[in-house]
C-alpha cells in the first residue's frame, strides 16, 4: 500500500546522552569485579568460582504418619579462596514452624514442627546439632576450618512432617504428596555475598548451588514416585506392562496412558511389595524434587527438542481422575511448550531429560517438574504451565539468585509466556491477557510501592512492588529491548548471555554486560532507564502545530521509561497510518522528542498507542484537530 505520510524526527535542544553512563554497583558487587570473579565483558572473570556438593540421599515417605525421613551424605567442595569456619544449612520447609518469619498469616494446617536432625557428622566426627531453634537457615560451626580448594564429607540423618495444608509442597490430598525442598542442604557461598543466610519467608524464592545428586525414595506399595532426574530402576518398581509403556512414551509423539485409574485401583501399576525403592540420578542441577500418589493417572509422551542431534525430552503428567480435568491435555501442552521454547524463544534446546506436570496447588516450578492447580479453564491452564516450564531456563539453567533478583527469572518466564501465547492464541489475545494480567494493576495503582527501581533487591521490596518489579516491569524491559534491537540481534545478545552463564550464578550486572557484548553496543543508557529509576509508563502529545502539508508536535515521556510506541495518524477520509517507533528514540533525550509529519492529506487526529505498555493517563495520548 502506498504510504500517505512521511515522517522526520527532530531532536530537541538541550538533550543529553547516557550511552556511556556507568551503571551503579553496590560495594559488594564492585568488589567481585575488582577481584576478577566477574568481568565487565559480561563473562565470568578469570578468578570465577562456585562451590559444589555431591549429594547421596536415601529418603522415605510414610503415607500413614505423613513423615519424610532421610539419610544423606554431602561431599562439599570449597572452590573459593576463603577459609570457611561455619556451614550455613538451609531447610526451606522450616517455613512451617510457628516461630519462623513469614510474609503473611497462615492457618493451623500450614504449621508443623519442622526439621529434626538426629545425627550430624563432618569427616566422620560426630557433631551435637540441635535444630530445634533453627529457622529456614541454621548454622553449624566447624571444628576444623574448611580450607580453600578442599572438601569435606557431611552426613545428616533427619526427618520432618509434611504440612497438611499444601503450599509449594506438602499434602495435596491424604494419599498424594508433593515433596519439595525436602532435605537439608548446604546453602550457597558465593563471590559477592559469602554465605546466603537470607531467611525464606514464602515470598521471595530460591538460590541454590549446582550439585550432583544420587537419591532414592522409599514409598509404600501402589504409590508411584515422580522425580527430577534419570529414573534408574523402572523394571524393579513397576509391573512389566507399565514399565514398557513408560519406555514407549520416551520415544513417541503420541500421548501414552502409562497408568490408568482402574489399574491403580487394581494394584496393577507398582511391584506388589510393602515398600518399593525408586532410584534417580542427575548431575549439575540446582535442586531435586519428587511427588507421589497412589491414585493419580499417569500420562506421557515426548518431543524432539534438539533437531541437530535428534534428542527427545519426555513430557509427563500425573493428576487426580476426578478433579484434574485440565491435566487431560497436559502432555500435549508440555510437548508444545518444550518444542516451542527450544526452537523459538529463547531458542535454546530444552536442557533436561523430562518435565512432569503434577496436579497440586502451588502453580510453581521445580527442576524438571511443575506443581500446578486445576483451574477449569484450559486456556489459562496452558498459560500457567507454559510459564512454569519456561522457568527451566531461568532460574534452573542459569542459576539465578531469585531471593535477591527475582526479576532475573520471573521477568523472563513472563516474557516467554507472552511470546508463546502469541503463537498459541494470536497476538491480539496474548496482548489482551498480558495487559490485564501483568500491567493494568501496576500502572493503575499510584502507590509508592509500584515505582521502586527494578534493581532493588527483591527480598527488600515492599508491597505490590515485589510482583510488579519481578514480573511485569522486568518483562516489559526485556520486550522493549527486543523491539529496539530487532529479533535477530536481540537473540544473538540473549544467547551470548545464556551460553556464557548457564550452569553458573549470574547477577544483574552480568546480564547488562553480556547483552552489551552480545549486541555489540553500549546499552547502559537503556539499562539505567529501566532498572535504576523510579520511572513508569506515561506518554503524552503536546504542542501540536498543524498547517498545510505539515504537522509538528512534541511527545513527552512523563513516566520516563524508554518504551516503544505507535503513532496513529488519521486523515479526514478515515485512513490511518501507523508509524512504529522503537525505544531508541529516547536514547538522546529521555524527556521529550519533537516529531514532524509531512503529508498532503488533511489530518483529523494524531494518537499514541503504547500497546502492552499501558499508559497511566491515556487521555493525553490523543489530539483531535478541531
Amino acid at each position: 500500500m502506498k504510504k500517505i505520510f512521511s515522517l522526520a524526527l527532530l531532536i530537541g535542544l538541550g538533550s543529553y546522552s547516557l550511552s556511556a553512563q556507568e551503571l551503579y554497583m553496590p560495594r559488594n558487587i564492585k568488589a567481585a569485579y575488582d577481584k576478577g570473579t566477574r568481568s565487565i565483558s559480561g563473562t565470568p572473570g578469570p578468578n570465577y568460582w562456585q562451590n559444589h556438593g555431591k549429594y547421596n540421599m536415601d529418603i522415605k515417605v510414610d503415607a500413614e504418619t505423613k513423615v519424610v525421613s532421610g539419610q544423606e551424605e554431602i561431599v562439599y567442595s570449597n572452590n573459593s579462596s576463603d577459609t570457611l569456619k561455619t556451614l550455613a544449612i538451609r531447610f526451606v520447609n522450616n517455613l512451617h514452624k510457628p516461630t519462623s518469619p513469614r510474609g503473611g498469616a497462615v492457618s493451623e494446617d500450614f504449621l508443623s514442627t519442622g526439621l529434626n536432625i538426629s545425627a550430624f557428622s563432618v569427616d566422620g566426627e560426630t557433631y551435637q546439632v540441635d535444630s530445634k531453634n533453627w529457622g529456614t537457615v541454621g548454622n553449624v560451626r566447624l571444628k576444623k576450618p574448611l580450607n580453600p580448594k578442599s572438601k569435606i564429607t557431611v552426613k545428616i540423618d533427619w526427618d520432618y512432617p509434611l504440612s497438611k495444608e499444601s503450599g509449594r509442597e506438602g499434602q495435596i490430598d491424604p494419599n498424594s504428596f508433593f515433596v519439595a525442598y525436602s532435605y537439608p542442604r548446604i546453602s550457597v557461598y558465593d563471590d559477592y555475598n559469602g554465605w546466603d543466610r537470607i531467611p525464606h519467608t514464602d515470598r521471595a524464592e530460591f538460590y541454590n548451588d549446582f550439585n550432583d545428586y544420587v537419591f532414592s525414595v522409599k514409598a509404600p506399595k501402589n504409590y508411584v514416585v515422580y522425580a527430577t532426574g534419570d529414573f534408574l530402576n523402572p523394571d524393579e518398581v513397576l509391573q512389566p506392562e507399565i514399565s514398557a509403556r513408560l519406555k514407549k512414551s520416551y520415544n513417541t509423539d503420541e500421548v501414552v496412558h502409562i497408568a490408568t485409574e482402574q489399574e491403580l485401583k487394581d494394584g496393577k501399576v507398582t511391584t506388589q511389595k510393602d515398600w518399593n525403592t525408586w532410584k534417580f540420578k542427575v548431575d549439575h542441577i540446582t535442586d531435586v524434587t519428587f511427588a507421589l500418589s497412589n491414585h493419580y493417572i499417569w500420562d506421557g509422551g515426548s518431543v524432539v527438542v534438539d533437531p541437530k542431534t535428534g534428542r527427545r525430552a519426555s513430557a509427563q503428567a500425573a493428576y487426580n481422575p476426578t478433579t484434574g480435568k485440565d491435566f487431560i491435555n497436559s502432555v500435549k501442552y508440555n510437548v508444545n511448550a518444550l518444542a516451542w521454547f527450544s526452537n523459538n524463544w529463547p531458542g535454546i534446546p530444552y536442557p533436561f531429560v523430562k518435565t512432569i506436570a503434577f496436579q497440586g496447588f502451588a502453580d510453581m516450578e521445580y527442576p524438571m517438574m511443575v506443581n500446578d492447580s486445576n483451574f477449569g479453564d484450559p486456556v489459562f491452564a496452558q498459560l500457567v504451565q507454559d510459564h512454569e516450564v519456561a522457568h527451566t531456563y531461568f532460574p534452573f539453567y542459569m542459576g539465578i539468585n531469585e531471593t535477591r533478583y527475582a526479576y532475573m527469572d520471573e521477568g523472563w518466564a513472563t516474557t516467554f509466556e507472552y511470546l508463546i501465547g502469541i503463537a498459541e492464541h494470536g497476538k491480539e489475545a496474548a496482548d489482551d491477557f498480558y495487559k490485564k494480567f501483568r500491567v493494568d494493576k501496576y500502572i493503575n495503582d499510584k502507590s509508592a510501592e509500584e515505582d521502586q527501581p527494578v534493581i532493588s533487591m527483591s527480598d527488600q521490596v515492599s508491597g505490590a512492588g515485589y510482583g510488579n518489579n519481578s514480573y511485569g516491569k522486568a518483562s516489559l524491559s526485556y520486550l522493549a529491548l527486543k523491539d529496539m534491537l530487532g529479533d535477530a540481534l536481540f537473540k544473538m545478545a540473549l544467547h551470548n548471555y545464556m551460553n556464557t552463564w548457564n550452569g553458573k550464578h549470574p547477577i544483574p550486572w552480568d546480564y547488562f554486560n553480556s547483552m552489551n557484548t552480545g549486541a555489540g553496543q553500549n546499552l547502559n543508557w537503556f539499562f539505567q532507564n529501566w532498572f535504576f529509576t523510579n520511572n513508569y509508563l506515561d506518554l503524552a502529545i503536546s504542542k501540536p502545530q498543524i498547517s498545510s502539508g505539515k504537522a509538528t508536535f512534541v511527545i513527552k515521556n512523563i513516566g520516563g521509561f524508554a518504551i516503544p510506541f505507535d503513532i496513529l495518524v488519521t486523515d479526514t477520509d478515515g485512513k490511518t497510518e501507523t508509524i512504529h517507533k522503537t525505544p531508541a528514540v529516547w536514547k538522546v533525550n529521555q524527556k521529550e522528542i519533537t516529531m514532524t509529519i509531512n503529508t498532503n492529506r488533511k489530518i483529523k487526529s494524531i494518537a499514541l498507542d503504547n500497546g502492552i505498555y499501558v499508559d497511566a493517563t491515556p487521555k493525553d495520548n490523543v489530539y483531535e484537530v478541531k
